[in-house]
């Protein structure tokens, strides 16, 4: 994949087994399942395996587009990207596994066409929007996957997550954005990872959070209030919905 992060480079290895998790977790949804609220506000558990489906498509076209040498955006505007998911999830459940289905089998086949010198250059989410690195791609996809497998509220959560994505995710996250920095030691993983300009403070000191890694990914990615977290500051930081 040319010049990769770690992170980006590991990600292709744990999508086979997150897919066939996600997989079997939507096929064991009942007709009545669907229709039930996930943990995200606002969404049934078929707007999220929507989202995924689209989600799957969306990047399967960023690398197709980049393999034939004519670059594409991931969704055509904010507005279609959020009308496609409200129309797929009121599809019938049948029609929405079988989209998520076969777009996940997509999503496989376009990651596996891709040429070493494919992945150089950036992507555009929509037009004019956000540009990513096409290496991202695999990371951005096993994040969609497991987070949202978990979102899904249907038996599968963090705590589920494999130590390989869990680190993954702790690795990942550090590239965003903080209000202030801090630490998180877990107490299931070795090693203490850096948020916000804490990597930068030599010396400083700044907030340390420790708690289970699966707790810590779950927290920075926005979800929940922190449960199983502590901080020597007796207060978690600020973080923002991922």
């Amino acid at each position: 994949m040319g010049a990769v992060s770690d992170a980006a480079g590991r990600a292709p290895d744990l999508l086979p087994a997150a897919d066939q998790a996600l997989v079997r977790t939507v096929d064991g949804l009942d007709d009545a399942a669907w229709a039930e609220p996930s943990l995200l506000p606002g969404w049934t558990r078929a707007h999220v395996v929507a989202h995924l489906a689209l989600n799957a498509e969306g990047l399967a076209g960023v690398l197709h587009g980049a393999h034939l040498g004519r670059p594409q955006p991931m969704y055509a505007s904010p507005e279609a990207r959020d009308d496609d998911i409200e129309e797929l999830a009121g599809a019938t459940p049948g029609e929405i596994r079988e989209r998520f289905l076969a777009s996940t089998a997509t999503f496989s086949e376009a990651l596996e066409a891709m040429h070493a010198g494919d992945w150089d250059g950036r992507f555009e989410r929509t037009p004019g929007g956000p540009e990513f690195a096409l290496v991202n791609v695999p990371l951005m996809r096993v994040r969609e996957v497991e987070i949202h497998h978990a979102d899904l509220d249907a038996g599968y959560t963090a705590a589920d997550w494999p130590e390989g994505f869990r680190t993954l995710l702790l690795d990942s996250m550090t590239k965003r954005p903080y209000p202030a920095p801090f630490l998180v030691r877990p107490t299931d993983l070795a090693g203490t990872w850096a948020y916000g300009e804490a990597a930068g403070q030599a010396g400083a000191t700044v907030p340390v959070v420790t708690g289970p890694s699966a707790a810590a990914g779950w927290w920075l990615t926005g979800r929940g209030s922190g449960e199983g977290l502590t901080s020597d500051t007796t207060e978690l930081p600020e973080v923002e919905t991922w």
